[in-house]
């Protein structure tokens, strides 16, 4: 954990205070979800596995012929999805673990909310890689370490979409909030099209891991992530739809940026060499 800039030791303690007891809450409050009521396999056969009272516990797993995922049975339209997780342990280079919510791709012009987990080689942090797609285009990532190691424990992630804006969160300290800037005259915001909630163990050592520089050890495989715990909100009642930082949330949120960011698309100069994408401008006011 990064050191506090002098004069900010007491406040930096009362954060961690408040991160610690919102883990503690996250690992709790959910867990009324069903996998084999709310979910369906979309790929990997037997990769995937449901288990557990109620079938409240599902494992992915990924070898040299096939990842495994599943999906929401449902389309949904705004609203909030946790999922606790945790993630492949040891050398876990070249895998790739997500959970995201996605519209019908093969339209191609499909929106897209993305949690994106990096795997590592053993004792390297894994990343977070966060990604917004609307009607189609995308290129609004951002990555971040996290403050603890993903494989051990079970954490929640989760993330909020209403109309105004679509928040990523770890054990609810906000890691990107993405908002609605149409009052401003920008268009891009994915609202118009219902989406399921998508999870998935799949390779990708061609880019995953130090930009593909180390490949998966299939001497390991096979890997596996584990899921439970999810919920589901929906509702026309839900604290969702006013879902908004409030000022310790908003300090959270910086403290995190601050410290464990490691790539922002509108910090890319060599990439958007010509114009940042419009939203730029209204970010950093987050």
């Amino acid at each position: 954990m990064a050191l506090p800039p002098n004069g900010h030791h007491a406040k930096m303690l009362v954060l961690q205070i408040v991160m610690i007891v919102a883990l503690v809450l996250s690992s709790t409050a959910y867990g009324a979800g069903n996998f084999r009521d709310e979910f369906e396999p979309t790929f990997g056969d037997h990769r995937v596995q449901m288990s557990g009272p109620g079938t409240r516990d599902l494992s992915l797993s990924l070898d040299k012929f096939s990842g495994s995922g599943f999906r929401s049975k449902k389309e949904y339209k705004y609203g909030r999805i946790d999922m606790q997780m945790k993630l492949v342990p040891g050398n876990a280079a070249g895998t790739v673990t997500t959970l995201y919510l996605s519209s019908d791709q093969s339209t191609g012009v499909h929106d897209e909310i993305d949690f994106e987990f990096l795997g590592n080689v053993s004792g390297q942090p894994y990343t977070v890689h966060t990604n917004v797609f609307s009607e189609g285009q995308g290129n609004r990532e951002q990555q971040f370490h996290l403050w603890f190691d993903p494989s051990l424990n079970f954490h929640t992630y989760s993330i909020v979409w209403n109309p105004r804006l679509i928040m990523f969160m770890v054990d609810e300290t906000p890691l990107r909030v993405f908002r609605n800037y149409e009052n401003h005259g920008i268009t891009f915001f994915p609202k118009k099209q219902y989406q399921r909630i998508y999870a998935s163990l799949w390779n990708a050592d061609d880019w995953a891991t130090q930009g593909g520089l180390v490949k998966t050890d299939w001497s390991k495989a096979p890997f596996v992530a584990n899921y439970r715990n999810f919920n589901i909100d929906t509702s026309a009642n839900g604290s969702w739809k006013n879902h908004d930082l409030d000022a310790n949330s908003r300090r959270r949120l910086r403290w995190v940026q601050k410290n464990y960011m490691i790539y922002n698309y509108c910090s890319d100069w060599k990439r958007f060499s010509q114009a940042f994408p419009p939203e730029c401008k209204h970010s950093k006011f987050n």
